[in-house]
């Protein structure tokens, strides 16, 4: 049995049976202020959030004055039992589930971050990743600062330690200040919560309404889950304060040059999330069309790579009148595998995940939909799959531009060593490395056409045209994965 009681004077639990080979996605954060099942609909915000992290899961409340946390590897439902539900009870609670972009795979950073300093007690739970995090941590440890993770959402904590910034009218909105890069922060105090966004836009973070209660979550479909109310986007370069006099929104800092993750629509968000104001699913439908007026193919059924391919592969088919059909079945028990750790994970899941349906590819000519090609080993994999199942050509079109730099804004692409299409430099190349009949790519244009406002987006990772800088001790921390800011 396993025991959520909390001893005299502890504040965060761990939970005792994790599993470093969790699969990794990217943060997923949720915060409900006011409401009497707020731990329970925190859960299930997370629930509802898994897909953006696999590696860990935490909840941190408010009880008796005090703000209590609870911390596990692995996925939400195996980190919260019967017994932390019987235990952990609150009416202000936020959440975390994780992939880490920055730090190690180590309970020491599961999050929410739970402090006790000078002016009481903070937790924080943090979506993105800080550009000049590891120059901070270095500058805060010389000032005396000692960290506990090698996250680096924990820099923002030791920042708001700090007598300058605690002597601050607003002192989370002068932290704030001092931070470059992605970041979406929900902040969980004995008074209340306080959510806030980089002013470049860069990861989703909105709010919601649930009768009394007010909800912050990474994505629109948490708040379906419990029912809530969209109410709008916390804004790039925004902070809302949540607490008993209501809800009260200021700017910290002005608008930059926003700059959503265009890897959210193609990949990350769930199709029935609404995210930067649109729907993922009609977003990824327009790809498809885009896809199929630009690189059209003689086959006789559109079949689409599940799970991130589908809404595509819809579009593709209803541009091109070709039919759709599944001729992939996937194991739903199995993780994503494009960002699991090791290689040899990585193929095995490859064989595990998907199977072709021999009865509706053999004999047929296919025009495969997959929203990316990232190494290039597991889009080869699902081909020898079709071919053996006698499919008679194959045709691979991809809902987004070639990936060819790496992302350094939340999501974790690998060195651009690892991306097949920055070292096999062009499309003719990849195609005979794949083993397949033809290939083709949406356009950069093509991808941007079907966004309300184009120039909003960050494309980095297709064009290297990075909107926030960053130094090169960074870029090389980053590229050698040592990124323990």
């Amino acid at each position: 049995m396993l025991d959520c009681g909390l001893a005299p004077g502890e504040d965060t639990v761990t939970h005792p049976e994790f599993n470093d080979d969790t699969p990794k996605e990217a943060c997923g954060i949720f915060g409900v202020f006011n409401h009497d099942n707020a731990v329970e609909l925190t859960y299930y915000g997370l629930y509802s959030l898994q897909h953006r992290g696999q590696e860990s899961a935490g909840i941190a409340c408010v009880m008796e004055n005090r703000i209590k946390s609870y911390l596990g590897m692995g996925l939400v439902g195996d980190v919260f039992k019967d017994e932390f539900f019987s235990k952990f009870k609150s009416k202000h609670s936020i959440g975390h589930t994780r992939y880490s972009t920055a730090g190690s795979s180590n309970i020491r950073n599961a999050q929410p971050i739970t402090i006790d300093y000078a002016d009481g007690q903070i937790s924080v739970a943090h979506n993105g990743n800080l550009t000049n995090g590891w120059s901070l941590r270095r500058e805060l440890e010389a000032q005396g600062s000692i960290f506990q993770t090698t996250s680096d959402s924990e820099v923002v904590l030791h920042l708001l330690a700090r007598p300058e910034i605690r002597s601050q009218p607003d002192p989370i909105a002068a932290a704030l200040k001092r931070l470059k890069g992605a970041f979406c922060f929900i902040f969980l105090t004995t008074d209340g919560i306080v959510a806030a966004r980089d002013e470049n836009g860069f990861r989703p973070l909105v709010l919601g309404k649930l009768g009394d209660a007010t909800v912050v979550a990474s994505e629109t479909c948490a708040f379906d889950m419990i029912g809530a109310e969209y109410l709008g986007e916390v804004a790039p370069g925004e902070i809302v304060r949540i607490g008993a006099g209501g809800i009260k929104r200021a700017r910290y800092a002005e608008p930059a040059r926003v700059s959503h993750c265009i890897f959210e629509h193609v990949y990350f968000a769930r199709p029935d999330s609404r995210v930067f104001s649109q729907n993922v699913h009609l977003v990824r439908k327009a790809f498809g069309r885009q896809l199929a007026i630009e690189s059209p193919a003689a086959a006789d059924i559109v079949v689409p790579v599940p799970d991130s391919g589908n809404s595509a592969a819809q579009g593709f088919s209803e541009q091109s009148g070709t039919p759709l059909e599944q001729g992939f079945i996937r194991n739903h028990y199995v993780g994503r595998t494009f960002i699991q750790p090791s290689q040899s994970q990585r193929d095995i899941g490859v064989k595990i995940k998907l199977n072709a349906v021999r009865d509706v590819v053999k004999g047929k000519r296919v025009v495969v939909i997959d929203d990316s090609i990232i190494r290039g080993t597991t889009s080869r994999g699902r081909v020898r799959r079709l071919r053996d199942a006698g499919a008679k050509e194959i045709h691979l079109r991809i809902s987004c531009p070639p990936t060819k730099h790496p992302c350094f804004y939340g999501i974790d692409f690998p060195d651009p060593k690892e991306l097949i299409a920055n070292q096999m430099g062009n499309v003719e190349a990849i195609r005979k490395f794949l083993e397949i009949d033809s290939l083709a790519y949406l356009s950069v244009e093509g991808m941007l056409k079907a966004m309300d406002k184009p120039k909003n987006f960050c494309a980095a990772c297709f064009t290297g045209e990075y909107p926030v800088e960053f130094d090169a001790e960074f870029e090389k921390t980053a590229m050698e994965g040592k990124r323990k800011c």
